[in-house]
């Protein structure tokens, strides 16, 4: 396994992991450009790559379908392309800027605080996509310093991962499909239509550097910026409404804000009157603005284990209290393209079958949004193929069919779903509903249209229906309309409440309606009824009927000795109500019943009203039974006759006895009364004191809530299952065993040549050698990596070194013999290493043992001298034989001659 090199390196603040990467924090304020391809991306990589100019400042991560055998092909390739440095990404290597990183064959990649993890991939039932996976990573770690780039290649990959990409705030640029080799992904990118920019690859690159310079620029201005963005802010708003017929100023204005910047810096403005004058002269831009606010983020099951309460618990107790003949009705709003809608579609038919005896219900589902163009895709209900990450093979089997775009719902599902266009803030509601969903909606509105929100929804909701809100949502304030499931639930049963205290505020189609405050629900007339009785039955006295904070909810008789309205705003709270001189005695009885669960009796309260002081007994019982008034206090109060005293009068008057038992009886009284006034105003102190507290807490529950939905509302969580992650450490065993394997085959084969080979790079520093080069100098595997100056060796060759540099600078071989010092002959042959582009990346040196080559030459140099010798001692001899030869043909000659003359 390769080692990190930058691991060594790096100091920083923060570790990751069990490997304790340490990482320098300072140094990851940089963007990151994802690159996803597929066929006919190489091309593509390499004409992006030649146009990125030096020190760009940008980190670029390259994802590419590959399959198993391409190796570092790809890093050789394109490293022709480009002066930066291209490496093959591996396991918590660091990323930097300037550099470009590849993505290993067949695996998955992630990247968490800018350190790239890498995974391998087993999931034969599903299809692979590395580039949604890495995208949607790289969103969740670089957010806004995110770039997604979808370059040629086949089907849908990558589709998914812009949108999460745009979702939080990076840029997304796509190859025109036309300049593609294949179209396939672009197109289907474009069809998000979520691309910042759309064009060739030559001008993409000097697109993403102008974007993100923009975008630092603006930041850089700060609260300038800010400033003059609230100047321009209702006056956008405003061309919106006039454009679209949509009205935005309920949205929260940092993610409004958020939006226009991202717009600006896609147009490179860096004013904001430029830009608002850029939308008077182009119209048609609003409605990109507009596209841009909508943040249609969504997919099947999202949040699963929701999805389990709702299949398990929430439908299963739901259809139990209807009958067949009865329709459940749903609403989900702000369904985008329809993927929750027809999740929730497969979850009811699901259940439905389940059934024991089975049951046909009858189920209708209005889904509605404010997009018309996501409600004609989710009425069509046809999803890409990446959509398999989010769908078992079982439910996609069962319920989708495989058509040329990807996948379709089949037309049992579609047709229980009913799609429809509709703005939540201004159109009417959907009324008489048994679940209503409205998932990471709130987050992007303000507190305030929140707030008139979720009375809307519980208006909305039969009885005891259920709400489904996102992972960052709540009913805030309003405990007493909804009650969670469980505490980590974000499923909401409704609750009937008691007492209306503030009209519901229906959208301006309506005209104002109190349906519970000015109609009491039948459930309510009940109660009353039951509290009559009661009363009737066991107290004969004026009584009242309040909840466990005090708030009236029946009164039963005359109770305006005891009881009247305070000044000011209208509060129907009794302690707000008691008359003077009441209010110590029903505090301390109404809170020790509380506690103790028992009734308590308070004796001769005294009482000051309008004809003077009245004694009276304070009766408080915290009810039982029946069922419906359970949790509730009856108040009951209970008139005392002032005692007659029989005094003894004398001539004079009243006795002394007589006086001075008044006058203990007024000191006593007095006494009394200074004590009550004293507790009755440090009570009253209390309860203020309270009262600011909770305000205070409530003001900073609702701060809490704002900052949370803020910081979600970017943030879509990405799928994950334990499953997966077992399948692809089983796949990991499997490619390590295969590449052990391969290592085994490569290593035998070097062996079985019995060459003494050695690589050097271009530094003259050992890369690799093969054992036979223990024969010829003392390497062992820690010297990778070290001067092959500094490295004992047995030849004699002192010009090594020289060699070596003149094959670099010629790239000509050099081929010499060497003497060892053990007498052993080599012939050392030294190649440039040329990678697959024609690049000189180092030499290649043999040494092949020539010893038996040597002495075989040196008997033949000694053969060839003998043989030369006698050749001579031979030509010696023929040179005197030929001599004679000649004489005797003299001779012969002169005795021809001779004759010849005697003859004649």
């Amino acid at each position: 396994m390769k080692k990190n090199k930058n691991s060594d390196t790096k100091v920083g603040t923060k570790n990751y992991g069990s490997d304790d990467i340490k990482i320098d924090t300072t140094k990851t304020d940089f963007s990151i450009v994802g690159i996803g391809a597929s066929a006919g991306g190489l091309e593509a990589l390499s004409d992006f790559l030649l146009n990125v100019p030096k020190n760009s400042g940008l980190a670029y991560v390259i994802v590419q379908h590959m399959e198993n055998d391409s190796k570092d092909i790809l890093v050789e390739l394109l490293q022709g392309d480009t002066s930066m440095e291209v490496v093959q990404a591996y396991e918590n290597i660091f990323v930097e800027p300037d550099k470009v990183y590849i993505i290993p064959p067949n695996k998955d990649m992630t990247i968490k605080h800018n350190v790239i993890h890498i995974s391998d991939y087993r999931q034969p039932s599903a299809l692979h996509l590395p580039i949604d996976f890495f995208f949607c990573s790289l969103a969740n770690d670089k957010r806004e310093r995110s770039v997604g780039v979808i370059l040629s290649g086949m089907g849908s990959d990558g589709t998914a991962g812009i949108r999460k990409i745009k979702e939080k705030g990076g840029g997304v640029f796509i190859q025109e499909p036309s300049s593609a080799k294949y179209d396939g992904m672009p197109r289907s990118a474009i069809k998000t239509e979520v691309a910042d920019v759309i064009s060739t690859v030559e001008i993409m690159p000097s697109k993403i550097i102008s974007y993100i310079e923009q975008k630092t620029n603006m930041v850089a201005e700060g609260q300038d910026q800010i400033e003059k963005l609230n100047g321009y802010f209702d006056n956008i708003i405003a061309m919106l409404r006039s454009y679209t017929g949509h009205d935005f100023s309920s949205y929260k204005r940092n993610t409004i804000q958020r939006r226009i910047e991202r717009c600006m810096g896609i147009h490179q403005f860096d004013d904001i009157a430029t830009y608002v004058g850029f939308l008077k002269k182009n119209p048609q831009e609003l409605e990109v603005l507009f596209k841009e606010f909508l943040i249609g983020v969504t997919n099947f099951f999202r949040e699963q284990v929701e999805w389990e309460l709702l299949k398990d618990k929430v439908i299963p107790a739901l259809l139990a209290q209807r009958s067949p003949t009865d329709t459940v009705r749903v609403w989900i709003s702000g369904c985008s393209t329809g993927e929750e809608a027809y999740s929730l579609a497969i979850v009811f038919k699901e259940v439905i079958n389940k059934l024991k005896p089975f049951k046909d219900f009858s189920i209708q589902i209005f889904a509605t949004d404010l997009d018309s163009e996501a409600i004609d895709k989710a009425r069509e209900g046809v999803f890409s193929e990446n959509i398999t990450k989010d769908i078992s093979s079982e439910r996609l089997s069962k319920y989708f069919s495989k058509v040329d775009r990807g996948y379709q719902v089949v037309k049992e599902i579609r047709d229980m779903v009913i799609f429809a266009q509709q703005n939540m803030i201004k159109d009417p509601p959907f009324t008489k509903v048994d679940i209503m969903i409205c998932r990471n909606l709130l987050i992007y509105l303000t507190p305030e249209i929140q707030k008139k929100l979720i009375p809307l929804f519980h208006y909305s909701l039969n009885s005891g229906g259920f709400l489904f809100l996102g992972s960052a949502e709540s009913v805030g304030n309003f405990t007493d309309l909804f009650n969670p499931l469980d505490l980590k639930s974000r499923i909401y049963q409704r609750l009937r409440p008691l007492i209306q205290k503030e009209p519901i505020e229906f959208p301006n189609s309506f005209a104002p309606y109190q349906p519970e405050a000015n109609q009491p629900s039948e459930e309510v007339q009940n109660m009353q009824s039951l509290a009559d009785k009661l009363v009737l039955q066991y107290y004969s006295p004026a009584a009242v009927l309040v909840n466990g904070k005090g708030d009236i909810l029946n009164i039963t008789g005359r109770t305006g000795k005891y009881l009247e309205p305070a000044a000011g705003k209208v509060n129907w709270n009794i302690f707000v109500m008691a008359r003077e001189g009441l209010n110590y005695k029903l505090n301390d009885a109404f809170y020790k019943a509380v506690r103790g669960k028992e009734v308590v009796t308070s004796k001769g309260a005294i009482v000051l009203n309008e004809g003077g002081e009245l004694r009276v007994d304070i009766t408080v019982n915290p009810l039982k039974e029946p069922e419906t008034l359970r949790g509730m206090v009856m108040i009951v109060f209970t008139d005392v006759a002032t005692p007659t005293v029989c005094e003894k009068t004398s001539v004079t008057g009243q006795t002394p006895i007589s006086n001075k038992r008044n006058g203990e009886l007024e000191r006593e009284l007095l006494q009394a009364r200074q004590m009550w006034q004293a507790t009755s105003v440090e009570m009253q102190i209390s309860q203020e004191e309270f009262k600011s507290s909770n305000e205070e807490l409530q003001s900073c529950n609702e701060e809490l809530q704002s900052t949370n939905e803020e910081l979600t509302t970017t943030k879509e969580e990405v799928q994950s299952s334990n499953e997966e992650l077992k399948t692809i450490n089983f796949e990991l065993q499997d490619k390590l065993d295969g590449l052990s394997l391969v290592t085994n085959d490569m290593k035998n084969l070097m062996d079985s040549t019995k060459i003494a080979t050695l690589f050097l790079d271009n530094d003259l520093l050992v890369k690799r050698f093969t054992n036979q080069m223990t024969v010829v100098s003392r390497l062992i595997p820690s010297d990778v990596g070290r001067p092959v100056t500094d490295i004992v060796s047995d030849l004699i060759y002192t010009e090594l070194t020289d060699d070596v540099r003149q094959v670099q600078s010629t790239l000509i071989s050099v081929e010499k013999q060497i003497l060892s010092r053990d007498g052993n002959w080599f012939n050392a042959s030294i190649l440039p290493y040329r990678t697959l582009n024609g690049k000189s990346d180092g030499v290649v040196i043999t040494f092949v043992n020539i010893t038996k080559l040597k002495t075989i030459e040196a008997e033949l140099s000694k053969s060839k001298l003998a043989l030369q010798k006698r050749i001579e001692d031979q030509d010696g001899e023929l040179l005197i034989a030929n001599n004679r030869l000649m004489d005797q043909e003299e001779r012969g000659h002169r005795e021809v001659a001779a004759s010849i003359d005697h003859e004649q």
